[in-house]
């Protein structure tokens, strides 16, 4: 989630923000400042596929947490997910974990809940190159007892590269297991200090992205827009404010 990871092609494995909540849970750990975001990602050719999501990250004094909710869906069927997590740096690196609640509910079929683990981890290995891990769902709750589906466990890896001070490149495999393995890319170039163009591209399934943030000093704006060559056009604003704490 997120409309900075979205312009990337969702390449988030190396992003450090607050987004990292529903993202790499690692990403927390650079935040600085007490950050509250909100989040819509709309898909007008089918509305029932509109999510939105909330954030918030606080520094506290050994770590970096983060909080989160979710929604996804309709009256017939929606997804709503309530985040819990921490993240800490270690020397070059930064390790994180959280907990999901995850609420499922269809017509007819009632509602089901599960609790699911996630943990991820960044490491800068130079001035210019960062590496990101992350799993998701390692507990693989089961959904039904009367034919074993379980939640479906997802591994993600990526690279980012810093090519200048206002360019960086980033790219990352994730892998679903009941899935083929998705291939992401994303580039975002800063060419002044409040305003930021990112564009990404996935495979499997075929997506293309474009996006562009400001930042003002309390308040930042994003915005991107992604074509599914299958599902059409989607597009996702999200607005953040951060504020100081107080020494």
């Amino acid at each position: 989630m997120g409309s900075r990871a979205a312009g990337l092609g969702y390449t988030s494995s190396c992003l450090d923000d607050e987004w990292a909540v529903f993202n790499n849970i690692a990403g927390l750990a650079k935040i600085e400042k007490v950050t509250a975001s909100f989040t819509y990602d709309a898909q007008p050719s089918f509305k029932p596929f509109n999510r939105m999501a909330a954030v918030v990250a606080v520094p506290l004094k050994f770590t970096v947490a983060g909080a989160g909710v979710f929604r996804f869906g309709d009256q017939l069927f929606s997804e709503q997910i309530l985040a819990l997590g921490f993240s800490n740096t270690f020397g070059l690196a930064a390790l994180g974990a959280k907990v999901n609640y995850i609420q499922y509910r269809a017509e007819g079929f009632g509602t089901k809940g599960v609790l699911t683990i996630s943990f991820g981890g960044i490491a800068k290995l130079t001035d210019k190159i960062s590496v990101g891990a992350h799993i998701i769902n390692l507990n693989q709750p089961n959904l039904s007892k009367t034919d074993g589906e379980k939640l479906s466990t997802i591994l993600i890896v990526g690279t980012l590269f810093k090519l200048t001070s206002q360019t960086f490149v980033t790219t990352e495999l994730e892998k679903d297991l009941n899935y083929q393995v998705k291939w992401k890319m994303g580039v975002e170039y800063q060419p002044y200090k409040k305003f930021t163009f990112r564009t990404g591209f996935n495979v499997n399934p075929t997506s293309a992205f474009f996006g562009f943030g400001c930042r003002a000093k309390k308040l930042k704006l994003d915005y991107a827009y992604q074509h599914n060559f299958s599902l059409g056009a989607k597009h996702q604003g999200t607005v953040g404010y951060s504020i100081n704490q107080k020494k």
